[in-house]
């Protein structure tokens, strides 16, 4: 799961594995498989590096230098 914080400032965790997009429009809009529409206020590349660690943690992807390791 990872945590995003909506605009008014509460915490809501999502199953990456059902994340099926991310815009910035200019708010950060996360669409889920399901079609249900999260407004959050990381961006795509903070969002992405949280996707990319929870895929590493999970052992879908192996651990290489790069994006996602700050």
């Amino acid at each position: 799961m990872v945590r995003l914080t909506r605009l008014n400032g509460s915490e809501h965790w999502l199953n990456p594995l059902l994340i099926e997009s991310v815009e910035a429009t200019p708010d950060c809009v996360v669409t889920m498989t399901n079609g249900h529409k999260y407004i959050v206020r990381e961006t795509p590349d903070e969002i992405e590096a949280m996707l990319i660690q929870f895929y590493r943690g999970i052992g879908l992807i192996a651990a290489a230098p790069g994006k996602g390791d700050e």
